[in-house]
């Protein structure tokens, strides 16, 4: 009876763990996450002045699906990717919203 408790226990368990989510959305960083970058205009395009922000004001890397801002466990591929359109595959901790980042690819 133990074995069958403790089975069933462990398939609760990993039925629950979190698993790899797709999430769309645009390169940003964490001060100008939502409002855009209207407000900071750190350079003339979008892109620009994310990677100002990161430099300048040592902000990090989100993506802003349009509704949500995630930070990325990964900050070193989002620089080639700033102000763009990506696709993150990875697994989303609800509690601090951040993606452990598993690949990041542009959007055509």
């Amino acid at each position: 009876m133990k074995h069958l408790t403790w089975s069933l226990l462990a398939v609760a368990a990993l039925s629950a763990a979190p698993g790899k989510q797709t999430f769309t959305g645009i390169i940003t960083d964490d001060m100008c996450g939502e409002a855009g970058h209207s407000q900071m205009r750190m350079g003339p395009t979008d892109a620009e002045c994310t990677i100002a922000c990161i430099g300048a004001h040592g902000a990090a890397y989100v993506l802003y699906d349009g509704k949500t801002v995630y930070t990325l466990s990964d900050q070193q591929t989002p620089q080639k990717l700033a102000g763009q359109k990506v696709k993150v595959v990875g697994t989303l901790d609800a509690k601090t919203k951040t993606i452990k980042v598993e690949s990041i690819s542009a959007v055509k």
